[in-house]
């Protein structure tokens, strides 16, 4: 364990620290975060393969001291470097894509475009790759012994994560904070679209029995009927209902009692920031009018975890770039709370 004997946690955060300006190395550190700068079938705005550098930025500016777990930073937090190989070939596969997009919204017919439907197999061929890697490097974490989040990146990173913590943990449930469903079959034609990224995590990831999925908000018939014909694998709290039932004088804390009751007994939380309300994430991929404050769904995480229930890992995605760093200043707070939230539950 590093030595904290000259470390001041009230000082200014020391730029030559890691994340949150803490003194650990990747060795010290009990939770080690994996950036993953990807962002290639993002279909609206851009920036959010570069979330994770902001992100760290931004999180030099994050107090440590916090109410529900205190001292939870004491057991080191680690955030590696973006790979920027992995940058790169974002980069590139993104531009690939925007063509291919620009093409299918105005009409065209991929099936005539020689060019284009190589870009499907590039694409594809890429986001393969992507989630070889995160697999095999969340796979090594796992097996050291660390607890381990994801920062994308959009929403689509997170698949060889679930696999690797299936394997390791065996049965577990998937808590989704997200405006959308994500349960689009090959979305665009992207078979790992980041519109896919939870279809594809229920046919690939055995050990997962059940997505709760909060705050959704913006889906189509196709998704809704994959939620009604899920045999209740998959169960939905729209947001359109949680506030309904607030209106109507529900409290908050009836309301994520039924949802964790939904849940087993090892919960991993995706945590999609368009799941907040816009006004926190304006420059998400997608943002979505309505959704949560902060608190509200730092109070949800809360409950899971008074439930009695183990919170096994949890990945934060959609989180973009913006000229005021706005949307990196909320994202670190929220990292910072599922860091502490996932130490608490592991101690």
């Amino acid at each position: 364990m590093a030595d904290l004997s000259q470390f001041d946690p009230n000082s200014v955060g020391l730029l030559s620290n890691n994340v949150f300006g803490l003194p650990f190395s990747e060795e010290e550190a009990r939770l080690v975060l994996l950036p993953v700068p990807w962002e290639v079938t993002v279909s609206y705005n851009n920036g959010t393969a570069r979330g994770p550098e902001h992100i760290f930025r931004a999180s030099f500016q994050v107090d440590l001291y916090d109410a529900d777990v205190k001292d939870g930073w004491k057991q080191g937090f680690y955030m590696r470097e973006p790979d920027k190989h992995l940058l790169l070939r974002s980069d590139y596969l993104r531009k690939e894509a925007e063509l291919y997009l620009k093409f299918l919204t105005e009409g065209g017919d991929i099936s005539e475009n020689e060019f284009l439907k190589k870009t499907l197999v590039d694409v594809s061929n890429g986001t393969k790759a992507m989630n070889e890697w995160v697999y095999n490097q969340t796979k090594s974490l796992l097996e050291k012994g660390k607890l381990v989040g994801l920062v994308g990146g959009d929403h689509s990173t997170p698949l060889g994560f679930f696999k690797a913590i299936g394997e390791h943990k065996g049965e577990f449930g998937i808590l989704q904070v997200d405006a959308h469903a994500d349960l689009r079959d090959a979305y665009e034609g992207f078979q790992y679209s980041h519109a896919s990224i939870m279809y594809n995590a229920l046919a690939e990831v055995p050990q997962l029995s059940r997505l709760v999925q909060v705050g959704v908000r913006d889906y189509c018939e196709e998704e809704m009927d994959y939620i009604n014909n899920s045999e209740g694998r998959v169960v939905t709290f729209f947001d359109k209902q949680i506030k309904e039932r607030q209106y109507e004088g529900e409290s908050l804390k009836a309301i994520c009692d039924s949802i964790i009751a939904t849940l087993p007994q090892q919960v991993y939380i995706s945590c999609d920031i368009d799941g907040l309300d816009p006004k926190l994430c304006p420059h998400t991929g997608t943002p979505v009018a309505g959704g949560f404050e902060a608190e509200q769904v730092y109070y949800l995480f809360r409950r899971v975890l008074d439930s009695g229930r183990q919170l096994i890992g949890f990945d934060l995605n959609e989180v973009s770039t913006s000229h005021d760093e706005w949307d990196a200043n909320v994202g670190a707070r929220v990292l910072f709370k599922l860091c502490n939230l996932l130490i608490r539950s592991n101690s």
